[in-house]
């Protein structure tokens, strides 16, 4: 793809070293990769566990982050965890804390909070206008029913996990009597239109946003409906249309994120449109058919976002 560009390798030099707080729960490939990342722009990066961190009022800014001292001078956010809803609260609380104490992170915690809540993302995407398949999210097991006998008389649905990723969980409803039960949907009934061929082979595609910008994109191909690469789908290198661009932007501005995964699908009709937007995307398959390092581009990138911070200090000053 030609919108991205390589970053200069070359680190800058100086007594204060950005010090970076790559927040995740494991240390896997993405992380290596950022961490590797920010050192080679002359950065200071600690991988930091949100379920490490913790609320302290007894010390100067309320929060212990560990590896730090004092604050991370800029934040980005890998990874929030598994646990129970009480324990995910207080990570989002933990970032939302790092922001009220000025400190940038990528993205923000109202921006996970968007991309994570499917339906949330459904509402945003269409109050901003931006084409997306027709979804439906209900609590009632009744109402979901309803949905499946109403709309499956025009074409499959699929039902996804509220809070799901990488196309674990996800399931087509042909018929009313493919609604699961209550307590397996977990409480919600998450119902979006299937676009697509009706066989094989399938295809959608990933653009990379950051910072305004359309990094990367890939096509993912399968022989199988979900198109995820995790679940064997292969990337192939696509050079995105302005339409598919500019789409992609506006999901990412409409979620508020700085960094995001937006997937696309063209429908029948040969129109693209968005089916999620990602928060905290991978990218080891846009990896194998880009040219350049996405993790040095997106490290220079959320670099970039601190002298505004040191002028804001400097303004209050």
């Amino acid at each position: 793809m030609t919108t991205g560009c390589p970053t200069p390798s070359r680190a800058p030099s100086g007594p204060d070293l950005p010090r970076v707080a790559v927040f995740t729960d494991k240390l896997d490939w993405h992380v290596e990769h950022t961490l590797a990342a920010f050192r080679a722009l002359g950065a200071t990066p600690v991988a930091v566990r949100l379920s490490a961190c913790r609320i302290d009022s007894s010390g100067p800014h309320g929060l212990a982050i560990p590896g730090f001292h004092a604050l991370p001078d800029l934040g980005v956010v890998r990874a929030i965890g598994d646990g129970s809803l009480e324990a995910i609260t207080m990570r989002l609380g933990v970032l939302h804390a790092l922001e009220a104490l000025g400190v940038p992170l990528v993205n923000s915690a109202r921006s996970i909070e968007r991309c994570t809540d499917k339906s949330m993302a459904s509402f945003l995407l269409a109050r901003a206008g931006v084409p997306a398949p027709q979804t439906f999210a209900t609590q009632s097991l009744a109402q979901a029913r309803e949905i499946a006998r109403r709309e499956c008389a025009s074409g499959v649905l699929v039902m996804k996990p509220l809070f799901g990723a990488q196309g674990w969980g996800l399931r087509l409803v042909e018929k009313e009597s493919d609604i699961p039960s209550l307590e397996e949907a977990r409480g919600v009934y998450y119902l979006q239109r299937f676009v697509g061929p009706e066989r094989p082979p399938y295809e959608d595609m990933r653009i990379l946003v950051s910072r305004g910008e359309a990094v990367a994109a890939m096509k993912r191909r399968s022989s199988h409906w979900i198109t995820n690469v995790r679940q064997g789908a292969k990337p192939v290198a696509a050079e995105p249309t302005r339409e598919e661009r500019d789409m992609a932007l506006a999901a990412s501005e409409a979620m508020g994120t700085i960094v995001a995964g937006v997937d696309l699908i063209t429908s029948a009709q040969g129109r693209p449109m968005v089916l999620e937007v990602n928060s905290m995307p991978g990218w080891s398959g846009l990896q194998r058919i880009t040219p350049f390092s996405i993790a040095e581009r997106l490290a220079a990138d959320a670099l970039s976002l601190l002298p505004a911070r040191r002028n804001a200090v400097s303004a209050l000053g």
